[in-house]
């Protein structure tokens, strides 16, 4: 069963199938033998087809395929080496804790943190061994602050405890000279985004913080305009929700503002994001290529065709260049996820969803004979992108996972046929069966599990055995993706007849306002973050897979914030796509 798509035997012989047995062959089916294959069989009688008007993809292949980059050359790579020695010096030169920290935040908030992972722990390790640190820091907000929030983004212990000595000892609240200190509470702000369930300290801090730096904000004092952009960042969405790479565009704008820039450290943030920038090109060409072959953005125009925002999605869960493999699947994967929701969403009947989601679970290619011919493409193409997928993972590694990624296909097909069977009743569920249904609707756990695989670290079978439970790490960040997404885009979703959010969930269970229930779940946002906070430092899987778990949550936030970035992609979505994948930032000013 497993791999068959790929293989010149027959079903029957698959069972003497073995690694050595293998062949380097790619997928079977073409474009145009799938769609040989939707023309045969049984034919559907005529349904009812709603339709959700999806506005057409903005980018064209050509205009992709056009896309070009001087900056993969040779005098580009030798420069940049160059620079990256050069911080290099700066971190084992810096003696003074508060500059170290200060470098380290920069570099990270320019996005080139990643090259110096081991400067920066050493670092770390260095200055966490100085006894006298705490005396360093105790008295003064900024710097407590700082060191704090980058020890804790570490992995490193550090107790909410170091923020008791800006409280007063009579009233109990923070003392009153800390609301004038802008720049401290910003640092203190920040902070108060990596607690975890029980640190009330940190919650009254965030409370705190958050109230007077609006009233700053708002107030006639004059404030620093470099600092009021960083406020009202922040207050938007703060930095421990954010993707790094969408936030380095916007730091590497704000950064070479400040008065004390190093320019050298601003000219190898341009170059990096226009290294990053060109090599992301390259693989967009490629998926857009895969995409136009395949067919199905053509084929299924009731659905949304989004690649280059699926792309987005796949570079915000991971940018860095080294990992492009997964990336361009996530990519692929994401592709056949947004039809296939749309098909459940929107256009299948019940009795077709039904059908397609026993023949994704048997994942038996006779079975497309019993499809719709829409059906059959999107099976199809589902399976052979999926067998290919194992294929690969298979010569690599030597592991044969296709049980892994049939089952998780499977529990997405059956949460999305729950929630049509929802729809068609008329049936409102409450916000815990929402939850416990949507956190898998929403392709988090799948796309987290096929990155396990595809990222080419060491598959265990205790990992496995964790990641097929959809615990901890997954389930956090993928309801966090969900509840994101519904603040986003559940007005429009409700308007063309989709299934009720989370919002009007809690609003039906609870008979509130709808204002109420979206307070509800901020907080229960900032609750699964507390849990993320948590398992990021007790995670036992490597650090890359973690990191692509949070920022699940931490793209869909992004992408969400300013309405439903994906189904209406030409407005914020597509300005944020201009500056990171096809504008390079120039690097002489003028």
């Amino acid at each position: 069963m497993a791999l068959h798509c790929l293989l010149p035997s027959s079903p029957s012989s698959f069972k003497s199938f073995s690694p050595r047995h293998l062949v380097p062959t790619r997928t079977v089916y073409s474009a145009r033998r799938v769609q040989f294959l939707a023309s045969a069989g049984i034919q559907h009688s005529e349904v009812p087809r709603r339709s959700a008007n999806f506005k057409p993809t903005i980018w064209d292949n050509d205009y992709l395929q056009s896309l070009k980059s001087d900056y993969l050359g040779e005098t580009y790579l030798r420069r940049s080496e160059g620079l990256k020695d050069y911080v290099r010096h700066r971190l084992d030169a810096s003696a003074e804790p508060l500059s170290v920290l200060e470098l380290i935040d920069t570099l990270q908030r320019l996005g080139v943190g990643y090259h110096f992972e081991n400067e920066i722990k050493g670092a770390l390790n260095t200055i966490i061994s100085m006894k006298d640190t705490n005396m360093l820091v105790e008295d003064d907000l900024y710097v407590t602050a700082l060191n704090f929030r980058l020890f804790r983004q570490h992995g490193y212990e550090v107790s909410q405890d170091v923020f008791k000595s800006f409280k007063d000892k009579k009233d109990g609240g923070f003392k009153a000279y800390i609301s004038e200190d802008i720049k401290g509470m910003l640092s203190m702000y920040e902070a108060s985004y990596y607690a975890v369930e029980g640190e009330d300290l940190l919650n009254e801090a965030q409370e705190f913080t958050t109230r007077h730096l609006k009233e700053l904000i708002k107030g006639n004092i004059y404030i620093d305009p470099h600092l009021v952009k960083q406020v009202n960042h922040a207050l938007e969405l703060p930095l421990h929700w954010r993707f790094s790479w969408l936030e380095a565009r916007w730091f590497i704008d704000t950064y070479k503002m400040k008065i004390d820039t190093d320019p050298l450290l601003l000219e190898l943030a341009k170059l990096d994001f226009n290294m990053v920038q060109a090599t992301h090109q390259q693989e967009l060409k490629d998926v857009s290529r895969w995409w136009n072959s395949l067919g199905l953005g053509k084929t299924l125009s009731f659905a949304r065709d989004r690649l280059v925002e699926n792309f987005y999605w796949a570079a915000g869960f991971i940018f860095e260049p080294k990992y492009g493999y997964c990336r361009k699947s996530i990519t692929k994967l994401i592709c056949l996820i947004t039809p296939i929701d749309d098909v459940y969403d929107v256009y299948g009947s019940l009795d077709e969803l039904k059908l397609f989601t026993d023949a994704v679970e048997r994942w038996d290619i006779n079975t497309v004979q019993d499809l719709p011919d829409y059906m059959k493409i999107c099976f199809l193409a589902l399976y052979n992108t999926t067998n290919e997928m194992a294929y690969d993972v298979l010569r690599e590694h030597g592991q044969d996972i296709i049980q892994y990624l049939k089952k998780v296909w499977t529990d997405l097909c059956k949460a999305y046929l729950a929630e049509a069977t929802w729809y068609y009743n008329g049936y409102t569920p409450t916000l815990e069966e929402y939850i416990n249904n949507a956190l898998i609707s929403v392709s988090g756990p799948l796309i987290q599990v096929h990155a396990y695989f595809l990222l080419g670290g060491k598959i265990t079978k205790e990992a496995i055995e964790y990641l097929m439970g959809y615990q901890n790490l997954i389930r956090w960040s993928s309801v966090t993706f969900r509840l994101a997404d519904d603040l986003g885009t559940a007005t429009d979703e409700i308007k063309r007849g989709d299934v009720p959010k989370s919002i009007q969930c809690y609003m039906h269970e609870s008979g509130v306002s709808e204002e109420i229930a979206r307070e509800h779940i901020n907080h229960l946002i900032a609750e699964m973050w507390k849990k993320m906070n948590k398992d990021m430092v007790s995670s036992h899987f490597p650090l890359h897979f973690t990191s692509l778990g949070v920022n699940t949550a931490r793209t869909a936030q992004c992408f969400y914030l300013y309405g439903d970035g994906y189904g209406i992609p030409d407005r914020e979505t597509k300005e944020q796509v201009l500056s990171m994948w096809i504008e390079p930032i120039p690097l002489m000013e003028g």
